[in-house]
């Protein structure tokens, strides 16, 4: 009883922070033409509840895919249709085709903020409980202090809290944790489908998974996993993708918004490995768009290679823990059209092993937010992000207690292991070379 009152305590204190920081500015406030993420948001809940689903994802006269177009899978589409249809109810003008372009008021950041934080509570809150109280090793206090401590992660709530698809990741690891290997298969299809950049953890996924069908034996019980998995992948995409799929046309224009190679190599200034050597090489100038892409596929591969294949040799959860951490590092040093809140992408893996490495995660929790201090700046949040940081830095020294880590040799890390110390390491390196 006393263990659950502590989670009530942790939970409402989580949940009054978010509340407290999203009473700042948000991005693109007040800055037309094009506005910012929260434009981009409230502009998907207008094209999903006014358009048919046939063009949410094609450019035309009522949907300019210029201004905002649909660029995620089908399960944020769904998502912004619902929180239309709630809000054409509040009031019709935050909706309104065409005429609530750009729309802001008080009342309507309001309901987004609202609608971000119940969707937090409902998905991504209780997973991170769960995982904390039933796979984290140590006494009910230390679970508690792991859990406040993924909880006030700094750089998840500055960015306006609303990566669902994490949520939803999440779920996966606790359910593979407990042995739930078909019920984590779906969760995670769900986060692929809800955001592709999921593709981070991926390789982690289906490693493990296959790692576990072989080690059973692919003749009987690890046959019967792999057909039982396969299904719960393939029901699960096609249920997300069911409206598209009668009409392949739909089909193919939905993977060309969420995979839009003709961009080119990069996104914006990111401290990633490609932006910190073109400082110095100009890859832009001597590589052609598809080699880019080419060359960004192969490193990409080859730094997830060795955790995967170790994963596949020996599929058990700490080393799935540790190539979440390894795959999502590479995919963000190495992939193709890296942003700088990619970096929240790695830094779940690694809020998972706050209670085994807490001065090593505290580290990268702390440098993966001053890596994102660019857009916090646009954003007019440099006074969330300072306090917000400062407190999480003290509360996590006090009750993790980072300078008693244990040793390398204490947790028997192998080379893979190993990795976890050596990409945060490149990864800082790359952003003080870029900064």
């Amino acid at each position: 009883m006393q263990t659950w009152s502590l989670v009530s305590i942790s939970v409402l204190l989580a949940v009054v922070v978010r509340w407290g920081v999203s009473l700042n500015s948000y991005s693109g406030a007040g800055k037309p033409p094009m506005f910012g993420d929260y434009e981009a948001q409230r502009h998907w809940q207008e094209v999903t509840y006014n358009l048919p689903l046939q063009q949410w994802y094609f450019n035309t006269s009522d949907n300019d895919l210029n201004y905002w177009g649909l660029d995620y899978p089908p399960l944020t589409a769904y998502h912004s249709w619902l929180c239309a249809y709630v809000a054409k109810m509040i009031n019709p003008e935050w909706v309104e085709l065409h005429r609530s372009r750009g729309f802001e008021s008080p009342a309507h950041k309001l309901f987004m903020r609202t609608t971000v934080l119940v969707t937090d509570v409902l998905i991504y809150i209780p997973a991170v409980v769960l995982y904390c109280l039933y796979l984290t090793d140590g006494s009910a206090k230390k679970r508690v202090s792991v859990l406040l401590s993924i909880l006030l992660y700094p750089g998840l709530i500055l960015i306006d809290y609303g990566h669902f698809h994490l949520g939803f990741t999440l779920w996966g690891v606790l359910a593979l944790g407990l042995g739930w290997d078909t019920l984590g298969s779906m969760a995670f299809s769900l986060a692929l489908n809800y955001k592709q950049m999921e593709l981070y953890h991926a390789l982690p996924f289906f490693c493990y998974l296959l790692g576990k069908c072989v080690k059973a034996g692919l003749v009987g019980r690890g046959l019967i996993l792999l057909v039982r998995i396969a299904a719960a992948v393939l029901v699960t995409f096609a249920l997300c993708w069911l409206p598209f799929l009668p009409d392949t046309s739909q089909a193919l224009q939905v993977v060309r918004r969420i995979f839009p190679v003709a961009r080119g190599l990069f996104e914006d200034k990111v401290a990633n490995t490609w932006c910190s050597l073109n400082t110095l090489i100009k890859i832009r100038s001597i590589l052609t768009g598809d080699f880019q892409l080419y060359l960004s596929f192969a490193f990409t591969l080859l730094a997830t290679l060795p955790s995967s294949i170790r994963l596949l040799i020996k599929p058990t959860f700490w080393h799935f823990k540790l190539a979440l951490v390894n795959s999502s590092l590479a995919f963000f040093l190495f992939s193709y059209q890296v942003h700088e809140k990619s970096i929240l992408l790695a830094a779940l893996p690694v809020c998972l092993l706050l209670n085994e490495f807490p001065f090593m995660s505290i580290w990268f929790l702390q440098a993966s937010t001053f890596s994102m201090l660019p857009l916090f700046l646009k954003d007019g949040l440099l006074v969330p992000y300072a306090v917000t940081s400062v407190g999480y830095l003290f509360l996590t020294v006090y009750l993790l207690s980072p300078l008693d880590d244990r040793s390398e040799g204490e947790l028997k890390l192998g080379t893979c292991g190993k990795l976890f110390f050596f990409l945060p390491k490149m990864h800082l390196a790359c952003m003080m070379r870029w900064k």
